[in-house]
């Protein structure tokens, strides 16, 4: 069988489930070849648990140079996502990026200039597009199924933190490190899924509150109001702060409403479309008539390993990839307007000027704080 031979960079917490599940057979097309890590303990991890003849380096870019790889797995903090993607095609790997694209947009229509020049495969790791539930509402939301989108709510607070996780890594946390928060580091998979299956917003007013129950400088609790094209609104709101936390999506059309919680997508069905019965009403008090449904799916998420097989399938065969990576940018559009609505405390449109959000993240950059980094690398299974 012919493979894609994998180099990953960044053998963290996340990078290192992308090791495990490679190794554990999960992902037979692809070939783990190579890894890079700039911490001497995660390169001494590898080197006692990855098969003999696996690769360890230091750099990204000594092991893109090594000749071992035609593909590599960027899994390093946020502001290096961009600057390894380009150099990698640039040197003829494709590439699968894990999230966020980057920390603000510049940077990454850059990356995307790149990935469209090279003719390589580039691809997103938005493992949760997977999910059956959040693919059966896109289908629901984009053939007509639920009409015109009239609303859309999401709360996103089962994220919860302990000060420990933002004191394990020197870079976590921070302007300069991590480029933000929440919104950054936790959320870039419900903002990605909010626009594939509703759309991008048009304008955003957000409230993000910056170490409100952490000891940290970037937000750990956000709200924010968005306003869509045809006049819909929706609200979103996210936190690291809150225990147990709620995973509540509510989209609601003319046609109905789709609710996603509790691993269940449940339908409100009308009889008719709400504005045509709104109209044609003889009763002040009445409301359309309503079935209420579990909406059937096909069951399938196979999540992070769904994303690393496509991702082969499409250099092997040029089968579809689960998230191209050109699409990274707009979920990292929702997160930078909700941050510069936020510091501007004012609402922004979409399309923003993205020097002027460039100029604000830089002016926190600079008086960023200087951590010293526990070095703690954590098991992320049963976190996303």
């Amino acid at each position: 069988m012919e493979k894609v031979k994998l180099g990953i960079i960044g053998v963290g917490n996340i990078g290192t489930q992308h090791v495990n599940n490679i190794l554990q057979g999960k992902c037979p097309e692809i070939e783990l070849t190579a890894v890079a890590d700039r911490r001497e303990d995660r390169r001494a991890w590898a080197k006692e648990h990855l098969p003999e003849g696996t690769a360890v380096f230091e750099e990204g870019s000594s092991l893109m140079d090594s000749g071992l790889c035609n593909a590599v797995l960027v899994a390093v903090p946020h502001y290096q996502h961009p600057v390894l993607a380009q150099e990698a095609f640039g040197k003829g790997l494709h590439v699968l990026c894990e999230k966020p694209a980057g920390v603000y947009t510049k940077a990454v229509e850059e990356m995307n200039e790149a990935a469209q020049k090279s003719g390589l495969t580039f691809g997103m790791m938005f493992n949760q597009r997977t999910n059956c539930l959040y693919r059966k509402m896109r289908e629901m939301v984009q053939d007509g199924t639920l009409g015109q989108l009239k609303r859309v709510n999401w709360i996103i607070t089962d994220w919860y933190r302990t000060q420990i996780y933002y004191d394990s890594g020197d870079w976590r946390a921070t302007w300069e490190g991590e480029g933000g928060g929440v919104l950054l580091n936790q959320c870039p998979h419900q903002l990605d899924l909010l626009q594939w299956i509703c759309g991008l917003p048009t304008r955003v007013q957000a409230f993000c509150h910056e170490g409100k129950w952490h000891d940290i400088e970037v937000e750990d609790d956000v709200t924010a109001y968005l306003e869509f094209e045809n006049g819909a609104t929706g609200v979103f709101v996210t936190t690291t702060g809150d225990a147990p936390g709620t995973n509540r999506f509510e989209v609601t059309g003319t046609k109905g409403k789709l609710v996603c919680e509790n691993d269940t997508l449940t339908f409100w069905q009308l009889a008719e479309d709400e504005r045509e019965f709104c109209r044609a009403a003889k009763e002040g008090f009445q409301k359309p008539p309503c079935t209420v449904s579990q909406v059937e799916t096909d069951g399938e998420n196979p999540q992070h390993v769904g994303v690393i097989n496509a991702f082969a399938a499409h250099i092997l065969r040029g089968e579809p990839l689960v998230a191209p990576g050109e699409e990274g940018i707009r979920g990292l559009t929702l997160s930078n307007a909700m941050h510069l609505s936020s510091w501007l405390k004012k609402p922004v449109d979409i399309p923003f000027d993205a020097d002027l959000f460039l100029a604000e993240l830089n002016k926190r950059r600079a008086g960023s704080r200087r951590k010293e980094g526990g070095n703690i690398t954590f098991s992320t299974e049963g976190s996303y």
